[in-house]
């Protein structure tokens, strides 16, 4: 008798709940069989982050999950950065890999972001204008701070380093990956970056068999751009690592066909990287590429991974064929009619 998995599903909001529809028709199309425990988060649910959406996940340990709108510059703080801190999701996964069909300029590009998720300027321990605590702040930094400033702090720990850049070669040798690059601003930042570099030339020491190599942040950038091909699973601290996962996304044709993963030890949480389109929320326009990969990530990580790459094959042949695709890969079809075409393609790839 075949397993029954159970998985928490968040739809999100904006687009997410449409997106998500046609990913749980076309992975149960592969045979995987999924109890799915749904629980609402974001601006669509009672409350933006709820204890019922933490226990879901701990309880279950798998989850997946829709895009969730960010207000920005107001509201409430991510609940993708909450997700990942308060249950010490540590890892942040991000592939980035070309697939036939998708408009890009670049070729042979298949990069791996993994980023450090919990601490560094996303950690929030930020300062109002006027605070008393910034008023602390102004008379320790004797006047290197200028006046009327708001500061964020950016805390890099030995731990969470070392953990991160461990992750990244496990990865690397679990997935036949050859090289890791570590990146970060030390250079300027000497005391913080410093100590990421610090802690991946200790932890390389342990993996001879995986190239290591060090990269600051803006050539990085730069070299992204010119040369993508020369590079494999990249390592970095949280903003970095936030900034440059969409970059690479840019160099195989946007975030709609970029899916994340975010790790812990006992957790593992698969998400669309992308954001919640709520402009064109019930239009059945929108690309669910992203989801539908994360999906496929999903079944790997619980065992399943003839089903992962059965999915992952009929994704690849439906964007490749450009018949049955969203406006965004060039096509004219819905959300819901791309979802059948690839389950369509499923049928006739039978395990």
């Amino acid at each position: 008798m075949a397993k029954t998995y159970t998985i928490t599903l968040i739809p999100g909001d904006g687009t997410g709940p449409e997106i998500t529809e046609v990913v749980q028709k076309v992975v149960a199309s592969t045979g995987v069989k999924i109890n799915w425990d749904v629980v609402e988060a974001g601006e669509s649910a009672p409350e933006p982050l709820s204890d019922k959406v933490l226990e879901s996940i701990k309880q279950n340990k798998v989850a997946l999950k829709g895009p969730i709108t960010t207000p920005i510059g107001k509201g409430y703080r991510s609940i993708n950065v909450a997700l990942r801190q308060l249950l010490d999701l540590y890892a942040c996964v991000r592939p980035c890999k070309i697939y036939k069909g998708v408009k890009t300029r670049y070729e042979n590009v298949d990069i791996v972001i993994v980023r450090e998720n919990t601490e560094d300027l996303y950690a929030g321990v930020e300062f109002a204008l006027g605070s008393d605590e910034m008023k602390e702040i102004m008379k320790l930094s004797k006047g290197k701070i200028k006046n009327e400033s708001a500061i964020s702090i950016k805390p890099i720990s030995k731990e969470a380093s070392e953990r991160i850049i461990k992750f990244a070669f496990e990865y690397s040798i679990k997935h036949n990956r050859k090289k890791v690059t570590a990146i970060t601003k030390a250079n300027i930042m000497k005391y913080t970056d410093g100590l990421f570099f610090d802690c991946g030339r200790k932890v390389a020491k342990d993996y001879p068999q995986i190239q290591y190599e060090e990269k600051l942040v803006d050539n990085m950038a730069m070299q992204l751009v010119q040369k993508p091909e020369l590079y494999d699973v990249l390592a970095l601290p949280n903003l970095y690592g936030d900034i440059i996962s969409d970059l690479c996304a840019g160099l195989v044709g946007g975030l709609g066909v970029a899916p994340g993963i975010n790790y812990g030890d006992k957790i593992a949480l698969f998400e669309a990287v992308h954001g919640s389109a709520p402009k064109y929320k019930g239009m059945n326009k929108v690309n669910p590429t992203a989801m539908l990969l994360s999906a496929e990530l999903m079944l790997e990580h619980i065992g399943e991974t003839k089903k992962a790459e059965m999915l992952e094959k009929a994704i690849a042949e439906v964007i490749a064929e450009g018949k049955s695709v969203t406006y965004d890969l060039g096509g004219k079809a819905t959300t819901t009619e791309m979802g059948t075409a690839i389950i369509e393609k499923i049928g006739t790839h039978p395990i």
